[in-house]
């Protein structure tokens, strides 16, 4: 009799630790979650910008042969299924983070609204659609209806971000750029000039001049804004720093842009170009501006990447046209550094991946809704889990 007399008290027990585990589980996983933002990624956009510049590097180029060329041989050298392969990872990446951003949407939709309204989370919203363009240039290739209707898909999300923060900067809205504008607002810029250049590989002018004219003209001020140092562009955290080589990328990115539409990496091209180089030195040339930073692996780390493969892909489009010893050097350099970093980077990330994730850690988290009258503190693990 006393052994059945302890048996429901045993299943209620077992049951209570089997919905501790459950719970215990849903609040890790929920936490997650809310840590996971939109500047994840950057690390679809240095892979997806690596797969692009593998695949321009394995096309064929005329000229004498040179170091450059040496590198041009490497790449076609290697198998078709390699580039296949990094163009897959990059997929499946990318696929990844939409899918966990999409869950982030549904499930916390609180805090992509505040991420919305922050003005560096916000920037990071283009950074999936580029990612996406980067790999629509960088696929095997494909129908043209097929390839425009994907760059519709990809295009139409930024020109609404477009109305949406251009809007506010020039007309009556609480967001002055002299107050938000900051290193990352540059992706707002870069999302544009890739679909410029997505546009004319297609062999689409006019909407690629559409594009490229209208990142070229908030670039040309945002610029300016950000050179003057008001407010905003030092409101940056520290350990955001690295996004300061965006300033790189999006000169990098107009100058190839131009060229796609061009046709040549004429003067207005290799200008951007000496530009983006000339940026590139000031930063490195700066190395306690980002020591901060470089203390502990951090997903601000990636920032390094994308702007470094823009600049190597610029750079194999000058040594095209103008050749030379000097032009073999930066492309043989800056690929090999672009390629060193990701590769960096990568390591760091598999060694590291907890620390990418930290639980419930958003840095663009609202403030807690005040509770309903009358509501009581008591509640379920699953209603604070999720």
């Amino acid at each position: 009799m006393e052994v059945k007399e302890h048996l429901p008290v045993a299943v209620a027990a077992k049951a209570r630790i089997r919905t501790k585990v459950v719970a215990d589980g849903v609040s890790t996983g929920c936490g997650n979650l809310t840590g996971f933002h939109a500047g994840y990624f950057r690390i679809s956009l240095s892979l997806c910008a690596q797969a692009l510049l593998w695949k321009t590097l394995s096309e064929p180029s005329g000229g004498a042969a040179g170091g450059s060329h040496a590198l041009r041989h490497l790449a076609r050298s290697v198998p078709a299924a390699a580039h296949l392969l990094l163009w897959s990872v990059a997929l499946a990446v990318l696929a990844a983070l939409c899918f966990l951003y999409a869950l982030r949407c549904a499930l916390r939709p609180r805090h992509v609204a505040a991420e919305f309204s922050h003005h560096v989370g916000v920037n990071y919203l283009f950074a999936p659609w580029i990612s996406w363009l980067l790999l629509l240039q960088a696929a095997p290739p494909a129908a043209a209806p097929l390839s425009r209707a994907l760059w519709w898909a990809f295009v139409a999300p930024i020109l609404m971000l477009d109305v949406k923060i251009y809007g506010q900067w020039f007309t009556d809205g609480k967001r002055f750029l002299s107050l938000a504008a900051n290193p990352t607002s540059q992706m707002t810029v870069v999302g544009n000039l890739v679909g410029a250049q997505a546009a004319a590989r297609m062999g689409w002018p006019e909407a690629a001049t559409c594009m490229f004219s209208l990142g070229m003209v908030h670039y040309l001020v945002l610029f300016v804004t950000l050179y003057q140092r008001f407010v905003g562009s030092t409101s940056l955290p520290a350990i955001l720093r690295p996004a300061f080589f965006l300033f790189s990328a999006a000169s990098s990115m107009a100058s190839l842009a131009w060229d796609s539409i061009a046709g040549k990496f004429d003067l207005g091209s290799r200008m951007l170009f000496y530009l983006s180089l000339f940026l590139l030195a000031s930063l490195v040339s700066r190395p306690a501006l980002f020591r901060r930073a470089m203390r502990r692996f951090n997903l601000a780390w990636w920032a390094y990447s994308f702007p470094l493969t823009m600049l190597a892909l610029a750079a194999t489009e000058y040594e095209q046209e103008v050749k030379g010893g000097v032009a073999d050097a930066l492309m043989l350099f800056l690929s090999a550094l672009s390629v060193l970093v990701i590769t960096v980077l990568v390591v760091f990330t598999v060694l590291k991946a907890g620390d990418l994730f930290p639980n419930g850690d958003d840095p663009f988290a609202p403030p807690p809704p005040p509770p309903p009258l009358g509501s009581s503190n008591h509640s379920s693990r699953f209603e604070v889990a999720c």
